[in-house]
């Protein structure tokens, strides 16, 4: 999904580079059908279908691209997009959330075969020539609001998968099977049972559907051995009458044993979370020299605004600063780890400083890539309806580059159009010195990795909700993602 098994979406191609990015053409596009598959009798469905647009990342592996759309897998040749295959299966229905709509992220692959979660948390093996299901696994064992929207993970013989549908109430749980034949191997819960450790975080009846979906792809290190994972935020989201406490393990990057799914470390981004701040975000893991000693080291830019730097062999925290100008619930992060909270005020900031979208580090520049949203939110009080609420600005959307050092924005680029949220789209850095993105007027954008110069752009006219790749076929480097209900393919 992002590459490589780090989560650090910065590719070692070079062919497309300063000198060329100018000259990118669209080679190829391939549409993927939508509005067909979807449901569209249900809440959900009506307030959200102005934002449907693939949120797939496309993989190449031996010359052949692999894209999803809503419970379909196509097979492309990465040169002309012609299709090769398509897998396609119905719509479930009953569906919340994300999975609703029919996002997926995408496809791991591995040996023979391809990978795929669908929209009911189904785990799929499809063989790779025919495009023909091998097996297919039920992840939930219990009747909850479930439901599967990511990529899978591929760590040695095994496909990791997550779930989806933590704002709906489910209990959240990470789980790996074996590629050959899908016998599960390990289940890890986000959620504590009465008896397990952090159990004691919650105080009040919510626990048995707290939450804590596993909706972003991991990483993994194999030098360590160690399997890392964000979990969502708990559930109900905003009402926390019956979770006081914690709310372990919500809002947190675990640390796990990838054999057995045991619990290394664990760190909480946002204890007691009231505000959505789902810590899915990309856990970048890179080796670098930090403040003049030889680190391994996990980078994190979290919704709740600040962006965190932890030694990913121990979980400690190393560093712990903000990355959006407006933030008001906390005045920073204590050497405890923990927030230093401020009393609430009647506009929070940050509605949500970033999303899911990948971000990326460049080992030249030292510097670390995310798309920043500055927003804030009107906090809802008793009677607020019969008076003036308090004016809320309109929200905007940065392109930042953060020194990992010091969590400094070194430099920065503002971009026009609608900043709601569902329009946010990551990035991809290249060992040729450029950052692509997307931006939130629908350009997709090439700047230079040390300060931010724009070296070419290309109005898309379409929402772009995913981040780009970059692949390499036949001698040539190319540059694809989905745009709106189609992929694009850009050479030179």
């Amino acid at each position: 999904f992002n590459g490589n098994v780090s989560g650090n979406r910065y590719s070692p191609l070079t062919a497309i580079d300063k000198s060329n990015v100018s000259r990118l053409s669209v080679k190829w596009t391939f549409t993927i059908p939508l509005w067909s598959l979807f449901h569209p009798d249900t809440p959900y469905y009506r307030q959200n279908m102005q934002y449907f647009g693939l949120e797939t990342v496309p993989i190449v592996a031996d010359g052949v691209m692999y894209v999803t759309g809503p419970n379909q897998v196509f097979a492309l040749d990465p040169r002309t997009g012609h299709q090769i295959w398509h897998y396609s299966r119905p719509r479930s229905t009953d569906l919340v959330s994300d999975a609703s709509l029919g996002t997926n992220r995408g496809v791991a692959v591995l040996g023979d075969h391809v990978f795929m979660v669908t929209d009911n948390a189904r785990l799929i093996a499809l063989n790779r020539v025919t495009g023909r299901p091998v097996w297919e696994v039920v992840m939930p064992d219990e009747p909850q609001r479930y439901g599967g929207t990511m990529a899978p993970l591929i760590v040695k013989d095994m496909v990791v998968a997550g779930v989806s549908g933590g704002d709906w109430g489910i209990r959240g749980f990470l789980a790996a099977y074996k590629a050959a034949t899908g016998e599960r191997v390990w289940r890890h819960w986000t959620i504590p049972a009465k008896g397990d450790p952090g159990f004691e975080t919650w105080q009040g009846t919510a626990v048995a559907t707290g939450g804590g979906g596993t909706w972003q792809t991991g990483s993994y290190d194999p030098e360590t051995d160690t399997l890392y994972w964000a979990t969502g935020n708990p559930w109900p989201n905003s009402d926390d009458r019956e979770r006081g406490g914690d709310n372990l393990f919500t809002d947190c990057v675990l640390a796990l044993d990838p054999a057995t799914g045991k619990l290394k470390w664990y760190y909480q981004f946002t204890p007691h979370d009231v505000r959505d701040w789902d810590a899915n975000e990309p856990n970048v893991l890179v080796d670098t020299t930090y403040r003049g000693q030889e680190r391994k080291l996990l980078l994190h830019a979290d919704r709740n605004g600040f962006f965190y730097v932890l030694d990913r062999t121990n979980g400690h925290l190393l560093l712990a600063e903000k990355f959006v100008r407006r933030l008001t619930w906390a005045s920073g992060i204590g050497a405890d780890g923990r927030p230093i909270r401020i009393p609430e005020r009647d506009v929070v900031c940050p509605d949500h400083a970033t999303n899911w979208h990948s971000t990326a580090f460049s080992p030249v520049t030292r510097l670390y890539y995310v798309q920043a949203t500055e927003k804030c939110n009107v906090r809802p009080s008793p009677g607020s309806w019969k008076t003036e609420r308090p004016r809320e600005d309109p929200a905007k959307r940065y392109l930042r580059a953060l020194d990992i050092e010091t969590g400094k924005i070194v430099w920065e680029i503002p971009q026009a159009g609608p900043a709601d949220g569902k329009r946010d789209a990551g990035v991809l850095g290249t060992a040729a010195g450029i950052v692509f993105y997307g931006d939130a007027s629908g350009y997709f954008v090439a700047v230079d990795e040390r300060d931010g110069k724009m070296l070419w752009r290309v109005p898309l006219n379409a929402t772009i909700k995913t981040s780009p790749m970059t692949f390499a076929v036949g001698g040539q480097q190319f540059i694809a993602l989905a745009v709106g209900s189609t992929i694009v393919c850009f050479g030179l």
